[in-house]
This record gives structure tokens, sequence and C-alpha cells, in this order.
């Protein structure tokens, strides 16, 4: 009997649960359609309303900080600056931005000294747990499972 590695065990699950979900999006998909009550104007303009937020979403700095702050968070500016190996500025407008999104929370904590953390908001977490497996399966060769 063959021992599986941990990373192997992860690796399984992961492809098992994403192949999961996409089934499920490809069903409620094929379920609309069928009803007719989608229309391929309809799929063009919800793309293009999407677009922003993968436009920002893809900026650089942007997963990074929202990754660190789901597994590290919440941390202080100058413990994330540390561990991105960012500029201050791009750091501040990063944050900022993720700020006004609804996607990080600023807490100051009155000393003294004062403090600053960031941590995810809700939303924040949820966008980060759901853009995971899309970079997982684009960056990985995970094969197409079988049904």
């Amino acid at each position: 009997m063959s021992h599986l590695s941990l990373d192997e065990d992860i690796r399984i699950a992961i492809e098992r649960k994403l192949r999961q979900t996409i089934d499920g999006i490809e069903e409620t998909l094929h379920q609309i359609i069928e009803r007719r009550k989608i229309r391929i104007e309809d799929i063009r303009n919800a793309l293009l309303k999407l677009k922003p937020s993968f436009s920002f979403l893809s900026q650089r700095w942007v997963l990074e900080i929202l990754y660190v702050l789901l597994f590290m968070g919440p941390l202080g500016f100058n413990e994330m600056k540390k561990m991105l190996d960012v500029s201050s500025r791009s750091l501040s407008d990063k944050l900022k931005s993720l700020e006004s999104l609804g996607y990080v929370k600023r807490n100051v904590t009155h000393g003294p000294p004062v403090r600053t953390s960031y941590e995810l908001t809700r939303r924040g977490m949820e966008v980060s747990l759901l853009a995971l497996p899309l970079i997982y399966y684009m960056s990985s060769n995970v094969p197409d499972v079988e049904r």
C-alpha cells in the first residue's frame, strides 16, 4: 500500500473540490440557458461589469496584500511592508484602494504609541478565497478530471 504525501493529498482534495465547483457552475448555467433566462447580451454586460474588478485584482501587490492578510493578518503596515518587500508608497496606495472597495479594514489603536493594523473584511476574505482556486487552476497543470 503506497502512502501519498500530505502535499499530494491536499492537491488531490483541492482538484476534486475544484471539479465539483466547476461542474456545479456549468450545470447551473446550462439550466439557465435552457430556460432562456439568459441572452448573449446579458453575458457580455456581466463580463463588462466584471472587467474593472479583474483589472484591479491583477494589479501588482493587490493579491499579495490580500493573501498575506488572509494567512497572516491582521498586520501592521511595517510588518506587511517587510513581508512583501514593497515600497511604502505602493503599499499605502494599494491599502487605501482595498479599504475604499471594502476589502480591507484599517484599525487604529490609540496608544501611546498609536498603532495601525489592517485586516480583511468579510468581502476581502471571500474575494481572496474565491480567487485562490482560480489562480491555482490557471497556474498548475490540473488534468481535466473525468466526471
